[in-house]
């Protein structure tokens, strides 16, 4: 007789080394600059930016001969030609653009399936998304910094042919110019934690509009309740940050500069969070 033996099954350990958080924030980078559309997406949201605050002071130039006197020195003195270094259709459309930006950065992932592969490939999800908030929040601090920057400098140098212009020694300028700025991965941020809970393009879109665009419109000034819902909102932030004093005396809720700062902060960290949490919580 023959004894037969078997030899029992022994489970394949993968032992390879743990991807460091670097390398996730360099497979990040590769992958949003891997589709051709994003780099051309930042630049012709950032000529449709500059272009809109360049026009606004384009036309105070061309008919500042119809200002009297008064209206010349009032001009100054409400602080107008900071409003055109970063207008209100500016700031929507860069609100719009880089939202949709944040939120395709994962809703395209999950469209295609590649968040899949991620996954697979490194099973900690919210060392992904880390990674991916990080990224963005990056990327878009440099790109709103360079748009703010050139709206400022190509507005005040339009105005400076009237002798209408500010220079960046204003006391409001640098404010302006920042809070420009920041908008950017603000609303990017926002639009990635939209994009990961509902993980759908199209739907995705939608709700950044109506969270971050028509809420501020909706949400009325006039009453307690809603004027301080309407304070909460990063765009209604940016307005703050960016107005005048001239503009803000008539204001029946009126809120501090300090407030507006909050918001914004609040705003990163919690769209943060939520993507990070939203994705390890859920199945892909």
């Amino acid at each position: 007789m023959t004894t037969a033996t078997t030899t029992p099954a022994v489970r394949v350990a993968h032992d390879g080394p743990r991807a460091r958080f670097g390398d996730l924030l360099a497979a990040e980078w590769l992958k949003m600059w891997s589709l051709r559309s994003t780099p051309w997406l930042y630049v012709i949201t950032a000529l449709a930016v500059v272009a809109f605050n360049a026009g606004t002071a384009y036309d105070h130039y061309k008919y500042w001969y119809e200002y009297d006197e008064h209206g010349r020195e009032s001009f100054m003195a409400n602080g107008s030609p900071l409003m055109d270094a970063f207008t209100g259709n500016a700031a929507t459309v860069l609100v719009l653009a880089v939202a949709a930006i944040g939120a395709v950065s994962v809703t395209g992932e999950y469209g295609t399936g590649l968040i899949r592969t991620t996954f697979t490939a490194v099973s900690a999800r919210r060392s992904v998304m880390a990674a991916k908030v990080l990224v963005l929040a990056a990327v878009t601090t440099v790109f709103g910094a360079l748009v703010a920057a050139a709206s400022f400098a190509s507005t005040q140098a339009i105005l400076s042919g009237r002798n209408a212009s500010v220079s960046l020694g204003h006391p409001d300028a640098l404010r302006i110019i920042v809070a420009s700025a920041l908008l950017a991965p603000v609303a990017a941020l926002a639009g990635l934690a939209i994009g990961t809970v509902l993980r759908h393009t199209g739907g995705s879109i939608v709700g950044c509009v109506v969270v971050l665009l028509l809420l501020p419109i909706v949400l009325s000034s006039r009453r307690h309740l809603t004027a301080v819902l309407q304070h909460t909102l990063p765009y209604s932030a940016w307005e703050r940050l960016t107005g005048t004093e001239t503009q803000h005396a008539g204001e029946l809720f009126p809120w501090g500069a300090g407030g507006a700062w909050t918001v914004y902060a609040l705003w990163a960290l919690v769209a943060g969070v939520l993507a990070v949490v939203a994705v390890h919580r859920r199945d892909q």
